[in-house]
């Protein structure tokens, strides 16, 4: 990436040497609009890279005790109880495709929702999209929105040096440019410009669609299992609150690589609870802005969520009498 980043300053400033030849108003223009979006591609990629992944905290680890007697215990069954026991203290909602508590055999805790232990890190991660080779690091709660900015300025970086080269390859090839030294610079960065338009743009689309239905990568190829089963839209609230959830409330802050998501990776607002709230009569739009800092969707009371979870099967009728809502805000 960086030997591609070089090249790409190097040639553009070939580009903008003959521009200054001919008209210095223009090369102006290119120099300021240029650097102004090399700054913001550069920190995107660097806070996706360096922003480490958020892990549970220690309420999801299991206790000394209860892990030494699951540990211990042979019987499948029994271990369930024991995962059963401490979860209905914890905010999750989800479970295994076998409806079973989903633990992290190698981490040992109980997983939040959303959240995937990553072979290559070594450590479960909350709201985990994917691990990225190119930015050696993985893309979950804590960066998805600078990996989003990153794949956006690179577009933007694409477009700006495949428009700035075209006239000149045009002209290249038309005019008695053709035996300047820069013919060859010009014709590779226009195609390696073009090229990782192309791929980027496909990426970017992508990640784009599964922000509009609040899913992650993984979500997408293996829907979350919630108490009615899988729901590949269990999480989405619709377009915009699923946008506001990843780039926060603040429209100033969108374009740039601060941290302004919504949540704390932990708890998430699912349709499952807004369908709960329809039966009973709660409303659910109590919104308060986000300013750059962490905000929380809390859920409370937590032992009632995880009633309602990990309820049997003649408990799980939302509509036969169900007189406890849940009440999902964000607090600051």
């Amino acid at each position: 990436m960086w030997k591609i980043i070089r090249c790409g300053i190097l040639q553009i400033s070939r580009i903008f040497t003959i521009a200054a030849q001919e008209e210095e108003g223009k090369a102006a223009i290119y120099l300021v609009i240029f650097h102004l979006s090399f700054v913001l591609f550069m920190w995107s990629y660097w806070k996706t890279i360096f922003t480490p992944p958020v892990c549970p905290s220690k309420e999801f680890f299991l206790s000394q005790s209860d892990e030494e007697h699951y540990e211990k215990e042979e019987r499948p069954e029994v271990q369930q109880e024991i995962l059963k026991r401490v979860a209905k203290e914890l905010p999750v909602y989800t479970m295994t495709s076998t409806k079973l508590i989903r633990y992290c055999e190698k981490c040992q805790l109980i997983k939040p929702d959303r959240c995937h232990h990553c072979s290559v890190c070594n450590k479960c991660v909350l709201k985990m999209d994917h691990h990225c080779p190119w930015v050696n690091n993985c893309v979950g709660f804590s960066n998805y929105k600078y990996f989003l900015l990153f794949l956006f300025y690179s577009l933007v970086y694409c477009i700006l040096v495949t428009t700035t080269v075209l006239e000149y390859f045009i002209k290249f090839w038309t005019t008695n440019l053709r035996n300047t030294r820069a013919q060859f610079h010009v014709l590779f960065l226009f195609f390696v410009a073009t090229m990782f338009f192309i791929s980027i743009l496909s990426l970017f689309c992508y990640h784009l669609w599964l922000v509009g239905k609040n899913r992650t990568t993984i979500e997408a190829f293996r829907a979350p299992v919630f108490l009615n089963g899988p729901d590949k839209n269990g999480f989405s609230l619709g377009w915009s609150k699923n946008w506001r959830q990843v780039f926060g409330d603040e429209k100033k802050y969108w374009l740039f690589p601060i941290f302004t998501s919504l949540g704390d990776g932990v708890h998430f607002p699912t349709r499952l609870m807004m369908d709960k709230e329809h039966v009973t009569g709660t409303n659910h739009h109590e919104h308060t802005r986000s300013s750059g800092s962490t905000q929380n969707f809390s859920v409370g009371p937590l032992s009632e969520s995880k009633n309602f979870l990990l309820a049997t099967g003649s408990e799980q009728d939302v509509s036969s009498g169900m007189k406890n809502h849940v009440t999902v805000s964000i607090e600051s």
